[in-house]
């Protein structure tokens, strides 16, 4: 294969087995403590733990096992772009710089990629409804409504960020 084929050639990522499966099982484990509170718990603020974790923690379970059945790829690099399991499809032309930054949350943090795109307006209209939902809370807090977690990826942050400029080499990345 010449150089120039394997530039042309897709850089796919599994999503991750061993994280996803723990994903599932994290998530079960949360379901059956919201059923717990939802049973056996007499107080209100209990009944309402247990309401609130069994359809949350239930669908990430789903998310999280839909995943391991289907074992489709998290995240395909090519020369026009990338998909992503849950972003869709968007082209390196959309993207107006690649930035990898930590979002926090009280005391935890999670470092993602963030894909600063030129049009998110045109984006979210035809981004899937998951991914709908989730950017526009994103752009609430300020963010970019599209962002890539290597929560479930095989390979960190700066892994895919390096396949990004093979497959892209004009591609800004920021740090």
């Amino acid at each position: 294969m010449t150089t120039e084929a394997a530039d042309r050639a897709a850089t796919t990522y599994p999503s991750s087995l061993r994280r996803t499966s723990l994903m599932a099982f994290g998530s079960l484990a949360f379901v059956a403590l919201g059923v717990w509170l939802l049973i056996d718990h007499a107080t209100l603020k209990g009944v309402l733990a247990g309401a609130a974790a069994v359809p949350f923690f239930g669908l990430c379970a789903c998310v999280a096992i839909g995943r391991l059945l289907r074992r489709r790829p998290e995240l395909v690099l090519t020369g026009e772009g990338l998909t992503h399991v849950m972003l869709g499809s968007i082209r390196w032309t959309e993207i107006a710089e690649v930035t990898v930054r930590e979002i926090k949350v009280r005391s935890t943090s999670q470092r993602v990629i963030e894909l600063v795109l030129n049009d998110p307006d045109a984006y979210l209209a035809r981004a899937p409804r998951s991914a709908r939902i989730a950017g526009k809370a994103n752009l609430r807090f300020g963010y970019s409504p599209a962002t890539i977690s290597a929560t479930t990826l095989p390979v960190d942050l700066d892994g895919v960020v390096a396949a990004m400029r093979r497959h892209h080499p004009e591609l800004r990345i920021r740090r």
